[in-house]
């Protein structure tokens, strides 16, 4: 046993700080439950902190014929079918009180004159149904979630990776990980553990997310511990990610200047959108504009750089400061680019995942009895292709619903049973790691897995370079047998770049082996040698290292939410 270890017991363990660790970790508190919250990033700078536009409800203020059942007809649709329509019905009923939940926690939203909150269009959206504070809403989501945990007393643990689930005969125990900075080890008994640590979209090279987040952290927890991933293929590409400076390439431009009225031009001038979707142009959902944008570049119509340009200078500079000041401050920052009076060069940027950990809809429960998970860990709301804004929403949602039903597990166990075994193992993959003196360099390992990915699992794949990624990626996973770990006076952050490298590899496995399979183009999934969407593949493709890839039927749609749901118009969904 290692020299310093701190052993701790709650009722439920949450891993992961961002909106929808912290809405459950409240749920708990709130309920008298015992919790703790552990997260690798410190509290205040989560990933939902970058969350921009805004958050879905139903809530009428603008458009009063708007209710929750349009809402769920859009998120089907838009999600080509692949949602399931149990979870989107939970959300979309639930959201109204998501909203009201924040509004009690004293977040402020923007407002009209008169005090309601206002709502505005997000792509594909039939009415204005998107709250917003400015374009930073998720940071002050989360700024408001962590108010609210700190006047309850929430413990929170920042700076701490979770490496491994504790599990005995498919019952989740506890968890272990390390500090960051001194490298103290943590034993941590729970009766129940709620996994939000997010996505996995930082296995490519261009990306929204930050240097040391959403490496696929949950997806290794979960099938570590017995769990499975559902959809992992299916990830959305923001259409607009900054190209320059080099370090910050993939930094998000919200949709929010989409929506106030941005243009996009090609490199030529033209704006290429009517190509793509007449009727909404750049109000067009987000995998169309990825796609639009992706075909333009590819084809020869895009800057000198490989991207494309979004406009919003001719909009009123007073429009600018108060929708999109973040927008407006990130490219005076990385940049020095004034956008009132120039355009922005952008290019698609791997942003969410939109599928994850296999969750049952009525309470995000996993395969291992007594692990959830929820937020962008989880799966079954998006579908093929998610609807801007419906990201915060859902960790509301199920932040509050996940909470409960952790808390009624933990109150219903006669008693919990542990395994010495499973600590044992625990410790020795760190003790194994630290001791390792190979050649290999971690990061260097990260970055073939996102040369990797990007080349070969992007916006538009084929067969033969799915297969072509596999391949490397068995010569990948050789390597990171024999890499060296270094932990130095800075701290373990070697240590977890190690773990965040056996996550991302763990992620491209599936995520490339689920692309194989889906051989049709759907949402933000497009084959160039299958472009047409085939109707035995509407279904969720379901991942485990055993079983490989399984296909899983998705629930029929409600009479009620049927007629609301026109049809998915293939039209302009190009592939090159």
């Amino acid at each position: 046993m290692p020299a310093a270890e701190h052993r701790l017991s709650t009722s439920v363990l949450v891993i992961g700080t961002g909106g929808s660790g912290l809405r459950a970790a409240i749920e708990l508190a709130e309920s008298g439950v015992d919790v703790l919250a552990v997260g690798k990033r410190p509290r205040m700078d989560a990933h939902t902190a970058l969350a921009a536009g805004g958050i879905n409800a139903a809530l009428g203020t603008m458009d009063p014929q708007d209710s929750w059942r349009q809402h769920a007809a859009d998120t089907i649709k838009e999600s080509y079918y692949l949602a399931n329509p149990h979870t989107v019905e939970i959300v979309t009923k639930g959201a109204g009180q998501g909203i009201a939940d924040l509004e009690r926690y004293g977040m402020a939203f923007a407002r009209e004159d008169d005090g309601r909150i206002s709502q505005r269009y997000f792509g594909a959206h039939t009415y204005r149904r998107t709250a917003f504070a400015g374009d930073y809403t998720g940071l002050e989501i989360q700024r408001t979630l962590v108010r609210r945990a700190e006047q309850l007393d929430v413990p929170i643990l920042d700076g701490v990776y979770i490496t491994r689930l504790l599990v005995r005969d498919n019952v989740v125990f506890g968890a272990y990980g390390f500090d960051l900075e001194d490298g103290t080890r943590y034993l941590i008994h729970a009766d129940a553990v709620i996994l939000a640590a997010g996505g996995h979209t930082r296995i490519w090279r261009r990306t929204s997310s930050r240097r040391d987040e959403n490496t696929g952290d949950s997806f290794r927890l979960a099938v570590e511990a017995g769990g499975r991933l559902r959809d992992p293929e299916l990830v959305q590409f923001h259409p607009s990610g900054i190209l320059e400076p080099q370090n910050a390439a993939g930094t998000l431009v919200s949709e929010a200047a989409r929506g106030e009225g941005g243009i996009l031009r090609n490199g030529l001038g033209e704006r290429f959108m009517s190509r793509y979707d007449p009727e909404r142009m750049e109000l067009s959902t987000r995998d169309r504009v990825a796609l639009a944008a992706y075909t333009e570049i590819s084809e020869g119509r895009g800057t000198a750089n490989g991207g494309v340009w979004l406009d919003v200078s001719h909009l009123p500079r007073e429009t600018i400061m108060t929708r999109l000041p973040r927008v407006y401050q990130t490219l005076l920052e990385l940049q020095m680019l004034d956008i009132t009076k120039s355009p922005i060069e952008i290019a698609p940027t791997a942003h969410y995942s939109m599928g994850g950990v296999w969750v049952r809809p009525e309470d995000h429960g996993t395969d291992v009895d007594g692990l959830y998970a929820i937020g962008e860990a989880s799966s079954g709301l998006h579908g093929a292709n998610r609807l801007g804004g419906n990201s915060l929403i859902e960790l509301l949602v199920f932040g509050r619903i996940v909470g409960q039903a952790a808390a009624a597990y933990s109150a219903g166990l006669e008693a919990q049973h542990r395994s010495a075994d499973a600590v044992a193992r625990a410790r020795s993959e760190i003790d194994d790691l630290l001791a390792a003196e190979g050649s290999e360099n971690v990061r260097a390992l990260q970055r073939a897995i996102r040369n990797t990915m990007t080349e070969h699992a992007g916006v538009v794949r084929s067969e033969d370079g799915l297969l072509a990624g596999l391949a490397e990626l068995d010569a990948i996973e050789a390597r990171i047998e024999d890499v060296g770990i270094h932990p130095d006076i800075a701290g373990y952050a070697d240590l977890a770049h190690a773990f965040d490298l056996k996550a991302s590899a763990l992620a491209a496995r599936a995520t490339l082996a689920a692309a194989l399979e889906r051989r049709e183009s759907r949402g933000c999934h497009n084959r160039s040698d299958y472009p047409d969407q085939d109707p035995a593949l509407q279904v969720n493709l379901v991942w485990s290292p055993g079983a490989g890839v399984v296909a899983e039927p998705v629930p029929p749609v409600s009479a009620e939410i049927t007629e609301l749901i026109g049809d998915v118009s293939q039209e302009g969904k190009l592939v090159e």
